[in-house]
């Protein structure tokens, strides 16, 4: 069938309607007449691939890498890097609208990123032993799309990639390794095999990963392939400006601190912090990072978010006994728990920023503190994932 795309969705689909149908089509531009294969229908709803274009949209470009389309990795390749920012502005619009009820948006910008190519300074590559394939999973698969050289790697954990597919042609990498995890520093890349799931430090040998350093503006960060850690590293200053500003006051609270990105910087202007974070590695680089920057005012506290919070509550001590001026939050892509949303409410922080890297569960969030007595204030947005439909968003909200 043919259509034509409306605009483009969370989730980095195009919207068409056909037959009676809405249809999400992947890999398509704003303004694209294209000739449609529906590969899948859920309810009234048709997911689709392109089999022709038949009219290019004024912003539709040839995609520069060659495993687009089979690679899962960029989806946004075939836009133009302006039509992304907008595709991207437009998509954190609608969440805030639809899923949120947020009926006035706050007017925001997005800070494009600095480069748009030979960003990423962290990768996770799969590997299929069988087959001997290293590179990404094709798009909405578990299969191995063999990539030799990808465009948005940082030159260093290109040269990484490189290494490990010598290594696999010469039979050196282990069986039964999955993926492959890098992360780049200051000097040097860490590397780690994985051999359970993607989950961030279920590996046994994690203690014995090399570490390496990562410096973001004044700051400096110890931590290995198996810690969270920002992808766009020239981005970062920003983020945490746009984040943090120039608040300071008596306490803060952080929830999901990981290796301490945000915990230095809110180190320097609150007397006390309160920084949780549930992986014990990563806490223990937080720890570690701050006594490497002589911070002493503030405090790492390995353990759920969820269940920190409900016991603070329960037992009438620590930050629950406390006032406090600012809370921040960066949970993973899944957002924030429910009992960690209700359990920010009962903490009642005079101010709220909210870190996150989903447009639609930041809105989920974003509802619930809103119903809890907040206002938001402001949103902030950072293309910290160019060629792709992600993007970093910071929500500021102030109590009631």
């Amino acid at each position: 069938m043919e259509v034509t795309i409306e605009r483009i969705l969370p989730g980095g689909f195009g919207l068409a309607h056909a037959e009676g149908r809405t249809l999400m089509v992947a890999l398509a531009a704003p303004g694209d007449r294209l000739r449609v294969r529906v590969d899948r229908v859920k309810g009234n709803v048709g997911f689709a691939s392109i089999i022709e274009v038949v009219e290019p949209s004024p912003v539709r470009i040839a995609p520069p890498c060659p495993y687009f389309g089979r690679c899962g990795g960029c989806d946004f390749q075939q836009l133009t890097y302006e039509a992304q920012l907008s595709a991207k502005a437009e998509i954190i619009k609608d969440c805030l609208h639809r899923i949120g009820r947020i009926n006035t948006v706050p007017d925001f910008n997005i800070t494009a990123a600095p480069h748009q190519w030979r960003y990423r300074s962290r990768a996770q590559w799969q590997y299929d032993s069988v087959r001997q394939r290293l590179g990404y999973f094709e798009s909405a698969s578990h299969r191995v799309c063999d990539v030799s050289e990808c465009a948005v790697l940082a030159p260093e954990l290109q040269r990484t990639l490189e290494t490990l597919r010598h290594n696999m042609s010469e039979g050196l990498l282990p069986d039964d390794a999955k993926y492959f995890r890098a992360v780049a520093g200051d000097e040097g890349v860490s590397v780690a095999p994985g051999v359970s799931g993607p989950s961030i430090g279920e590996d046994d040998d994690s203690e014995r990963l090399p570490d390496i350093n990562r410096s973001i503006g004044e700051e400096k960060y110890k931590l290995n392939a198996q810690s969270f850690f920002q992808t766009n590293a020239d981005l970062l200053p920003r983020l945490i400006a746009g984040a943090i500003g120039d608040l300071s006051g008596d306490t803060a609270i952080e929830l999901y601190c990981g290796v301490g990105l945000l915990t230095l910087p809110l180190a320097r202007r609150f007397n006390r912090v309160i920084a949780v974070e549930e992986n014990s590695d990563a806490a223990n680089f937080a720890r570690e990072n701050l006594a490497g920057a002589d911070l002493v005012n503030a405090e790492v506290v390995a353990a759920d978010v969820a269940a920190w919070i409900e016991s603070d509550l329960k037992c009438g001590v620590g930050a629950g006994a406390l006032e406090i001026d600012f809370l921040l939050l960066d949970p993973p892509r899944a957002g924030a728990e429910s009992r960690v949303i209700g359990g920010i409410l009962q903490l009642k922080p005079k101010r709220i920023c909210y870190v996150a890297c989903d447009p639609a569960t930041l809105a989920r969030d974003l509802k619930k503190l809103i119903a809890g007595g907040y206002s938001l204030d402001s949103l902030d947005a950072f293309d910290m994932f160019p060629q792709t439909h992600h993007v970093e968003t910071i929500a500021k909200l102030t109590g009631p």
